[in-house]
């Protein structure tokens, strides 16, 4: 079974409260239960973790080398500014998804660098909570293709 690990960096928690003319009005809370719904229709094992804090994302995405096969991320500001998540995801060597909810190119202009966009598999941004859904059908279809080159 496929499991992946979905990471929400800092403020998604306060999802359906803050700019949702930007974000959207469903909840941290939706998302997630909108993802292990469609993680139960595909087969797939998923675990969704937040926090605020770079180091303890880190720490995940450390901790998620050997025990799952992707991870599906929103570093949210972190995307900009740390060095540490893109090192975290390069020393893990999991397939890993971008994803953002709003279009981070068409925002601020410090919003289009992403020192993560190098060493991930790809980025979805600009579709709102549907963002993660796709995010999480490209980390299965990108993991099957992996394992059928194994076979």
């Amino acid at each position: 079974m496929i499991r992946i690990l979905v990471l929400h960096g800092p403020n998604l928690n306060m999802l359906g409260v803050r700019e949702q003319e930007v974000y959207g009005s469903q909840t941290l809370a939706e998302i997630n239960a909108r993802l292990m719904k469609l993680a139960d229709a595909e087969g797939v094992a998923l675990e969704a973790k937040h926090s605020n804090s770079e180091g303890e994302l880190v720490s995940w995405i450390q901790e998620a080398r050997g025990r799952f096969d992707a991870i599906v991320m929103n570093p949210a500001a972190y995307t900009h500014t740390s060095i540490a998540l893109r090192d975290a995801v390069l020393s893990v060597a999991l397939p890993t998804v971008e994803v953002h909810l709003s279009n981070v190119y068409q925002r601020e202009d410090f919003r289009r660098q992403s020192y993560l966009a190098g060493v991930v598999i790809g980025q979805i941004s600009g579709f709102g909570a549907l963002s993660y859904h796709l995010g999480v059908l490209a980390a299965i279809d990108y993991v099957h293709g992996a394992q059928s080159k194994k076979a």
